[in-house]
């Protein structure tokens, strides 16, 4: 049953999770260092700070998901969550990257407080905004061509997105901290992102439409759901996997803006950017745009231990692997029509496990050589994003043919679960390594035993961790053939229950 959809309706879908991306890539690049260097928390405070809510969120996501799937409105089901939880989420956006100022005479137990809160209603507003989105990407269409280039059309989008936060993220902090401090940059960066996501997020709500409905409504209670769910092999699997591809991303984040900031050589990063034009004597600026938008390092070679040559070298890196991945992602449809979705994941991560083994052999003057091998990364990446979440809403489909009952909200929500669960692991993990291998202490970030902890987790676990999604999606046996069989037989029963309506 062919259900083609408009451009309008694919790009307008996009939005909402672009709109996501501004705070996911921030958390999974910089919030991290954001508690540990501007908020002033210890290493273990800001462990527990990113782990706690994440927890929480995950367990809020299987209640989300029982509420999305009974929500019922003229809107749909999940449509109505985006819009409800936009401007809250701008609110605490904000809130979560305010840092309390001195004067304000809070007790550091108060700070700790703030910051816990604050990151916990961010998460839990993402939860009842993110699981219902992406929920709605499997009930927008029932054509599996149409799905696999639907969410062709959001990961463009998220990449442009990440493109932004990863490369204008830091620049933009340090432009608005010049004479107000780093805590007054992030705090008006983060307003400026809030802003974008409220208009993105009302984007979403007013061109989309849901058209897939249960064949037939049957009134089941949660632990029937989840009993169902158990029996999903598909499912689970895909749970497993994302465990350990969110794990990775967390965890890389921190560990590569570490190995930037850290291991990777000032000068010649220093040199790197002075051929792109991108450097300046003057710490007052030229008043380019490059300088308008801080993406420009200040003082001279000489004075390299003040400047703010890692911030600039990493968001060079972060925009190029990015623009990588947004012109890769284009061809996600073509390759998975012809080899099947796990095929086109499976190989894409297998190939990353290894393209992340090799970065443990950079030198730390080899900049060149790491831009490659990150451009590389994101070549055999970026296959992989659109199709895993068609391949979500695929483990929806099979529910729905094995039990005849269809619960896309709580396949969403557990994954959603596995999601924040692998978020949470990552980032603590990264401080776990750090601290129990490698004697990690954040008065000493230069260290060499801490340097050699960069090194390891940025290359070595992250490859690992790749490893562990191929493994677990070599597992799922939603192969090519067998989802086009489930695809031919649920458009058929929907058929058949059109006419069935019909006739009564």
């Amino acid at each position: 049953m062919s259900q083609p959809l408009s451009f309008m309706e694919k790009a307008g879908y996009s939005c909402g999770d672009a709109a996501a991306n501004f705070v996911f890539m921030s958390m999974v690049l910089f919030q991290l260092n954001f508690y540990t260097d501007v908020f002033g928390l210890s290493a273990s405070t800001a462990a527990a700070i990113l782990l706690w809510p994440r927890l929480w969120d995950a367990i809020f996501d299987p209640v989300m998901g029982v509420l999305a799937d009974r929500t019922t409105t003229r809107w749909g089901r999940f449509r109505p969550w985006v819009l409800w939880t936009s401007v809250p989420w701008a609110v605490v956006m904000i809130l979560a990257y305010t840092t309390p100022d001195p004067s304000w005479g809070w007790s550091t137990g108060m700070v700790i407080a703030y910051a816990g809160i604050t990151n916990t209603l961010l998460m839990t507003l993402y939860s009842m905004n993110n699981m219902p989105y992406s929920a709605l990407g499997g009930v927008m269409t029932g054509d599996l061509n149409e799905r696999t280039k639907l969410n062709a059309y959001r990961f463009v989008s998220v990449n442009v997105a990440q493109f932004i936060v990863g490369g204008f993220t830091l620049p933009l902090v340090a432009k608005f901290a010049q004479g107000h401090g780093r805590a007054h940059g992030w705090q008006v960066t983060m307003t400026i992102w809030a802003v974008l996501c409220l208009v993105l997020f009302l984007v979403t709500f007013f061109t989309t439409k849901e058209r897939i409905k249960p064949i037939v409504e049957v009134h089941a209670t949660p632990r029937q759901d989840f009993s169902d769910l158990l029996k999903n092999s598909p499912w689970l699997a895909l749970v497993c996997y994302t465990v350990f591809n969110f794990g990775m991303l967390s965890l890389r984040g921190g560990a590569h803006y570490n190995y930037y900031h850290h291991y990777v050589d000032k000068a010649a990063m220093f040199d790197f950017v002075a051929a792109l034009g991108l450097t300046t004597p003057d710490p007052a600026g030229t008043g380019s745009v490059a300088d308008a938008l801080g993406y420009i390092v200040h003082g001279t070679r000489d004075q390299l231990a003040s400047s703010n040559v890692a911030d600039v070298f990493n968001s060079i890196v972060n925009m190029a692997g990015f623009g990588t991945t947004i012109v890769v992602i284009m061809l996600t449809a073509g390759l998975s029509a012809r080899f099947g979705r796990r095929s086109v994941a499976a190989t894409g991560f297998a190939l990353s496990a290894l393209q992340s083994c090799a970065l443990y052999l950079m030198p730390p003057t080899a900049v060149w050589g790491m831009l490659g091998l990150h451009m590389l990364g994101a070549v055999f990446y970026a296959p992989t994003i659109a199709v895993m979440w068609a391949m979500y809403a695929d483990a929806a489909d099979y529910s729905e043919w094995q039990t005849g009952r269809r619960f896309t909200g709580m396949v969403f929500a557990t994954i959603g679960f596995s999601l924040k669960a692998g978020l949470a692991l990552g980032s603590a993990s990264f401080l776990w390594l750090l601290a129990g291998f490698f004697g990690y202490d954040t008065a000493q970030p230069s260290a060499p035993n801490a340097v050699e902890g960069y090194r390891v987790t940025s290359s070595l676990v992250v490859g690992l961790l790749f490893a562990g999604c191929t493994l677990s999606l070599l597992a799922n046996k939603l192969d090519k053939q067998t989802t086009l069989r489930m695809s031919e037989e649920l458009a058929q029963r929907r058929r058949q229950a059109g006419l069935s309506a019909v006739a009564a």
